[in-house]
């Protein structure tokens, strides 16, 4: 599906799905809890919806309340398989889900047997040799199917024993917290020593499902040392999902970049999610927001709607008259930032962004090829963007490379272009794997955008 964008400004109010980090955690723990679990306001993206499908592999069952069109509903029911768990019954499809591959096999290695993990296009080009040798460290033998390639089809044969895996911890954290989950299962002590820690927000994610199940859990303050003392049995658990802030990040963009004035309601204020740190951000530029962490809701008011009438962003208040972002701790935040940046009256440097590199595509660089068509003046290297913001921007058709983050950042992007220019995002339909409805909900605020 191709989606066609053009100026348009918002208004009213949008409700983000919720979170799916938060999600696909809750599902599995689920599957090793005991009893049923109630997951309330579960993200029914595609990659959740591929983690309801792979648990049941390894004993649990997931009831999704599907509604009679066949749509999910806002409250999932899982049976745990809890002390019955075991090997997967089957190849494990992720889909497009890096985070079901990186949570998963790691629990699948604590079982005898050999377990197999492949997924799409995108899945079977991302690095799995950091996972196989963390877990042949502990006594497995994993290894990828086709000689000389990084990637899926990854099998493993446990079991894997309690023990030590040093690693960085650089190219994502996903593993890490897949081998957390993993200690559950495990007969001892597990640690994990990190030399190079990457995206720690969601460890932090992690240890506290960890610990709202009844698991300790330690993290060192400069998390390089993590600790889990196994087994544990979890017991069933109700919960609600928060919002996710990834997909909070786009609204709160479009908005800012039109002369636009929107609510965002059932934010998540309970800071276990790192890309909330967006607000500050934008905040230190200029931007008119304001959070009320009581109400859980995000007033975000942009061009003339701003306090100060204009809107503008700039960064010449800062050091130099840049704005620095690191994103080493929410990188999932590199084509929501890199796109606003182009409406920035100054430099803003997207740095230690490595791992975007190899996330559902090369996002550095194809952030660099798209917003360029656009005339946007954005410098990559290798492990930053630089984006000069201020130059003029215009219509095109860009791709999207089926990546959802790509897609849903383009769009907003086109709200904010000149009066009378047009853009044509191909291959829009990868936002469901994030943000079902994207489209449909933005319009409800006015975005305009036709398929």
């Amino acid at each position: 599906m191709n989606i066609r964008a053009s100026k348009h400004n918002l208004s009213g109010k949008i409700t983000v799905p919720g979170s799916k980090s938060h999600t696909i955690r809750a599902l599995i723990l689920a599957t090793l809890a005991d009893g049923e679990s109630v997951i309330r306001n579960p993200l029914p993206s595609a990659d959740c919806l591929s983690t309801a499908a792979a648990v049941p592999l390894i004993g649990s069952s997931v009831e999704l309340n599907l509604s009679e069109e066949g749509e999910p509903g806002t409250r999932w029911l899982v049976k745990g398989a809890g002390k019955n768990i075991h090997l997967p019954v089957d190849i494990v499809n992720v889909g497009n889900s890096g985070s079901l591959l990186y949570f998963l096999s790691p629990i699948a290695a604590t079982f005898e047997g050999i377990s197999i993990f492949t997924g799409d296009e995108s899945i079977r080009k991302r690095p799995v040799a950091h996972v196989a040798d963390a877990l042949n460290q502990l006594g497995a033998r994993a290894e990828m199917a086709i000689p000389g390639h990084n990637g899926c089809p990854l099998v493993v044969k446990g079991p894997v024993r309690p023990g030590v895996v040093k690693t960085e911890g650089e190219v994502s954290s996903q593993y890490i917290s897949g081998l957390m989950m993993a200690g559950i299962l495990m007969n001892g002590k597990l640690s994990l020593e990190l030399s190079n820690p990457k995206e720690t927000p969601y460890l932090t994610m992690t240890q506290k499902w960890l610990e709202k199940v009844g698991v300790p859990c330690s993290i060192s303050d400069d998390f390089k040392k993590i600790e889990i003392n196994g087994p544990k049995n979890l017991k069933a658990f109700d919960v609600t999902i928060p919002s996710d802030w990834e997909g909070v990040a786009f609204p709160l963009i479009a908005a800012l970049m039109t002369d636009s004035k929107i609510t965002i309601e059932n934010v998540d204020s309970s800071g276990t999610q790192g890309d909330d740190a967006i607000v500050e951000i934008l905040k230190s530029i200029g931007a008119d927001i304001e959070w009320d962490k009581e109400q859980n809701t995000l007033t975000v008011c942009g061009g003339k709607h701003a306090k100060n009438g204009h809107g503008k962003l700039s960064t010449k208040s800062l050091p130099n008259g840049e704005l620095h972002v690191n994103m080493n701790s929410f990188p999932d935040a590199v084509c929501a930032l890199a796109a606003i940046a182009t409406k920035v009256e100054g430099t803003v440097v997207l740095e230690d962004a490595a791992v975007c590199r190899r996330k559902e595509t090369d996002r550095l660089k194809v952030l660099n090829i798209e917003l360029s068509k656009l005339g946007a003046n954005i410098e990559e290297k290798e492990d930053s963007l630089i984006i000069h913001g201020g130059a003029e921007l215009h219509g095109e058709t860009v791709e999207s490379y089926k990546d959802h983050r790509m897609a849903m950042s383009l769009a907003c992007l086109a709200l904010a272009l000149p009066a009378g220019e047009k853009m044509t995002i191909k291959d829009a339909e990868c936002c469901s794997v994030s943000f079902p409805h994207f489209f449909e909900l933005m319009n409800n605020l006015g975005a305009g955008f036709l398929n």
